[in-house]
């Protein structure tokens, strides 16, 4: 039997992923990591950027300078797998999205890691770790055209 994982959520524009559920389905359905590509990977969530002070551009994607706790940073388990859940966007091959592990990826960064070993969910395990009822009434799944 394994422990219930803490809760944690990553929110992401109209998303949120319960990141607890997705771990406990990886503990229920083990699966061999994947090679995460750091240098890739950081630069996309501006992680390469975030140290800064005077930023000339602003990141869409990964954590605010100003909320990013660099000291736990750097006292993360580069072995724990991160999570990558996979968006389906009309008309385009599934989108990852890293939902869990982005301190990690910061200190890998950091510290000229090529690798980081990583989880990757299904088109279908993200859509049932995505809440939409944590988002209100209306907000669906779908991205696209209608």
């Amino acid at each position: 039997m394994t422990t219930p994982h803490r809760q944690q959520w990553f929110h992401y524009h109209v998303w949120v992923f319960a990141v607890h559920t997705a771990m406990a389905m990886i503990d229920a359905a083990p699966r061999p990591s994947r090679p995460l590509d750091v240098p890739t990977w950081a630069e996309a969530y501006g992680l390469t950027r975030i140290d800064n002070p005077q930023p000339h551009t602003i990141s869409l994607l990964g954590p605010a300078p100003d909320g990013f706790n660099r000291d736990y940073a750097m006292s993360t388990d580069l072995t724990k797998p991160v999570i990558v859940a996979h968006l389906l966007i009309d008309g385009l091959p599934p989108s990852p999205l890293l939902i869990d592990g982005t301190h990690r990826l910061y200190r890998a960064w950091r510290e000229g890691a090529p690798q980081l070993p990583a989880y990757l969910l299904t088109v279908e395990e993200s859509r049932q770790v995505q809440e939409d009822r944590r988002l209100g009434p209306g907000r669906t799944w779908r991205v696209g055209p209608r």
